[in-house]
């Protein structure tokens, strides 16, 4: 039966709070704005501190990158430098193989003329061994006279040494060219070794290029992100100056709103007309805020309620006060309504009976809240009531 009663006392309740809501929706309490606003500060300060953190790691990122930037820009010059120095290489070797191929040929050529040189050398001796000394004799006799035969004499001398001489003169030209042909071709193996050490070098100027470009597109991703990243972080802290320039707003609504009811004419409890389920209510809500404090402390926030129901300028009803907009945390939370299933502890109603038979350890407070720096009002337990 009891159960079936609070069933319909939670109907009856969000009833009264589609009833109450638009008076209500002024009436808020100043204690979960301030710490609503000092929640927002909060987190903007930290969204603040990420946000440095962001530009610091951004700032850091991009020195990072620049860095490698400078390195790239000088591996690429220095691939760009043996890219040059291997066409000049690969140039001078087609030089010394056109070098090369020239000298073959000259040395071809100065080989067939010392083989014909010497052919025909050995073809004058053969023909002077072959007729003995007859030939010479005769070619000598034949002499018309002692100066004929003096130049006929010395004629066959100059023959036979200038076959001599070219024949040594070839020799030589030979081997000029045969030597100049080994120099070339060694000269050719020293260009292609040059040629081999450059590209090897290439490769490991490459591997490094490709290895330092990855990390610029990673430094490049990084920052990307972080930059992403602080533009959120600007956002949000956007929204909560929004937020902390609308609470800061509402929370001197809140307290012209206290001193409105401190200054305003409270009805008299006598005139309060409470309504099945109300007790229940207020028991549920004791518990959820003060079951934890003392006998005192649980009265004094059921004589809030009661002082808030008494004011001209909050809900005149128990439920309209405890079920106004941002009121109560654990309304919101659900915690109320739980409690309020299952029933308060004997001791929360004992309270409730006697904050609703007028007991109020806290005056004419409306307002309660864990104790902050600043503010002053009445302590019990854990609460400071002003």
């Amino acid at each position: 039966m009891k159960r079936c009663f609070q069933i319909i006392l939670a109907c009856v309740s969000v009833l009264a709070i589609m009833l109450f809501v638009d008076k209500a929706a002024i009436h808020v309490q100043a204690s979960s704005t301030y710490d609503k606003l000092k929640q927002e500060e909060k987190e903007r300060e930290a969204k603040e501190n990420q946000a440095d953190k962001a530009q610091d790691k951004i700032d850091n990122l991009e020195n990072q990158q620049s860095g490698l930037q400078t390195e790239l820009a000088n591996l690429n010059q220095k691939l760009t430098d043996i890219s040059q120095r291997l066409e000049d290489l690969e140039s001078m070797i087609e030089q010394k193989e056109a070098e090369i191929a020239t000298t073959q040929l000259e040395l071809d050529e100065a080989r067939a003329v010392e083989k014909t040189q010497y052919e025909d050398m050995k073809s004058r001796i053969r023909f002077m061994y072959e007729k003995g000394n007859t030939a010479y004799v005769e070619l000598l006799l034949s002499s018309k006279d002692y100066a004929q035969f003096l130049n006929m004499n010395e004629y066959v001398t100059k023959l036979t040494e200038y076959d001599r001489k070219m024949l040594l003169a070839y020799k030589e030209l030979k081997e000029k060219i045969e030597k100049k042909e080994a120099d070339l071709k060694q000269e050719k193996i020293g260009l292609s070794d040059l040629m081999k050490k450059a590209a090897v070098e290439q490769g490991e100027v490459q591997i490094v290029l490709d290895k330092v470009a990855k990390e610029v597109e990673t430094y490049e991703s990084q920052i990307s992100a972080e930059e992403k990243r602080l533009i959120n972080l600007e956002k949000e802290m956007a929204s909560h100056d929004t937020n902390i320039i609308s609470l800061k707003q509402q929370l001197e609504a809140e307290i012209e709103l206290s001193r409105q009811s401190s200054e305003s004419q409270k009805r008299d409890l006598s005139d309060v007309t409470f309504e099945g389920g109300d007790i229940d209510l207020l028991a549920a809500i004791i518990e959820c805020e003060a079951g934890g404090e003392i006998y005192e402390g649980k009265v004094a926030v059921g004589a809030v309620v009661m002082n808030r129901v008494k004011s001209p300028v909050f809900p005149d009803t128990v439920v309209g006060v405890i079920y106004a907009p941002r009121q109560f945390s654990p309304v919101a939370s659900g915690r109320l309504a739980v409690v309020l299933a299952r029933g308060a502890n004997a001791t929360c109603y004992q309270a409730a009976q006697d904050a609703m038979a007028g007991v109020s350890p806290v005056g004419e407070c409306v307002f309660f809240r864990t104790p902050i720096e600043g503010l002053s009002g009445i302590r019990i337990g854990g609460h400071i009531f002003y």
